[in-house]
């Protein structure tokens, strides 16, 4: 049986995340966050870093009624995780197009309404993607999925942390991640009420 704290929710549940890189580069350093993410998660926890953003065209309405594959298999993978977490770069001082083209997609069918989402982000530069970050909340936040706040995680200067072969090798920046992955897998379990965890989210 599920030990289970004192606002009811499950703490052992096991949780599927998908994580997306905002960046469509083959060394991209969010997706070396994301990779990670993934070797530092808890047991009980899965992050699956999706690797078919590039497939997913720009945004068109006329498109809505028979969407390309690429927008289908996104939204099947994330209809299969629990929650999104989301590395971004910081492009000239905002979010990549990408990953604005993405929340557009997902947004029209209230995909990302109500789905635990967290956010990080690592640069070449001295901020680690604060203000991207800001501005990806937001958007978010406008379209009612439920962001975490805290704990949060800007990497700066991210190449100095990865080895020869795109694998972090920095303790301290790993022991942040860590408990970023932790924190949201705990975020995921309390703001998603069990029913979310449905059959059809799982296949």
């Amino acid at each position: 049986m599920l030990s289970q704290d004192e606002s009811g929710h499950d703490e052992d549940r096991s949780v599927r995340i998908l994580g997306i890189a905002g960046s469509l580069r083959r060394d991209s350093h969010n997706r070396a966050l994301l990779r990670a993410a993934a070797e530092l998660a808890p047991e009980s926890v899965t992050v699956e870093v999706y690797d078919g953003l590039e497939t997913v065209p720009v945004f068109n309405e006329d498109l809505e009624t028979d969407p390309p594959q690429g927008v289908t298999y996104l939204r099947r993978a994330l209809a299969r995780a629990d929650g999104l977490l989301i590395a971004t770069p910081e492009y000239n001082q905002s979010v990549p197009g990408v990953v604005k083209n993405m929340i557009d997609w997902l947004s029209r069918e209230e995909v990302l309404s109500g789905l635990p989402v967290a956010v990080i982000g690592a640069s070449t530069g001295p901020w680690g993607t604060r203000i991207a970050q800001t501005l990806l909340r937001q958007m978010l936040l406008s379209v009612q999925a439920a962001v975490m706040s805290d704990p949060t995680l800007f990497v700066p200067h991210v190449e100095g942390l990865l080895d020869d072969d795109g694998q972090l090798v920095d303790e301290q920046t790993s022991r942040r991640l860590e408990s970023v992955v932790s924190s949201f897998a705990d975020w995921i379990r309390l703001v998603a009420p069990a029913g979310r965890f449905s059959p059809q989210r799982t296949k």
